[in-house]
């Protein structure tokens, strides 16, 4: 695994790097740089980036370059996504991303220790493997992905271990949206501590 094998203070595995729009969640709509870390033991059934899995796949790249790359677009908002990037300390990543001015967020299940320096948090709690009960106080999103019936019950476990301030989304997993979004409208209509969370950028067709 890449994370013996390396010093995430110096270099990470990035799987792709790539300026777009923030499809999900609160900050839907904006203008992102999207850091995807390759490495994941999470091992979703649904995810859509499998590839990202084995961290061996993907080049080792300076921290240095990340960042300078990064600088190369207008928007100061970066989103670390993976794969599950808190498999690695991040905080050399972080705090050199907040220094040339970025807003840093992170979508992470919560599977492995809090490392690095957060402006948000975006938890995505996956039932392959827990999320550690550190996150549940660090998350300024909540959002999980709703793939039948059961999942509610799931996502209301993980709300009653929320902090206050935290927001709540349910999202449809894209593959079964046609069936579980009438499901998840009715859900929030009956429960308005939570909204709902679109794929918007797949409705767009947007990378």
């Amino acid at each position: 695994m890449h994370k013996l094998a390396f010093n995430p203070s110096v270099e990470l595995p990035v799987m792709e790097a790539f300026y777009t729009i923030q499809g999900e969640g609160v900050f839907s709509g904006q203008a992102a740089y999207f850091i995807r870390l390759g490495g994941c033991d999470v091992g979703c059934v649904w995810c859509d980036v499998k590839e990202s899995w084995d961290a061996n796949k993907w080049p080792l790249t300076s921290i240095s370059s990340i960042v300078d790359e990064a600088l190369k677009f207008p928007a100061r908002l970066a989103v670390i996504t993976g794969g599950e990037p808190l498999m690695y300390d991040m905080a050399a990543l972080t705090t050199s991303l907040q220094k040339v001015g970025f807003v840093v967020n992170v979508e992470t299940s919560g599977a492995h220790p809090v490392s690095g320096s957060w402006d948000w948090v975006c938890l995505s709690p996956k039932k392959f493997k827990a999320p550690l009960p550190e996150w549940y106080a660090h998350a300024n999103e909540l959002k999980v992905i709703i793939y039948n019936n059961s999942d509610f019950k799931w996502a209301e476990e993980h709300a009653a271990q929320i902090n206050k301030n935290c927001k709540l989304l349910l999202q449809p997993e894209w593959s079964k949206q046609e069936k579980v979004t009438p499901l998840i409208v009715e859900y929030v209509k009956n429960n308005p501590k939570w909204g709902i969370s679109l794929q918007t950028h797949k409705y767009l067709n947007i990378p």
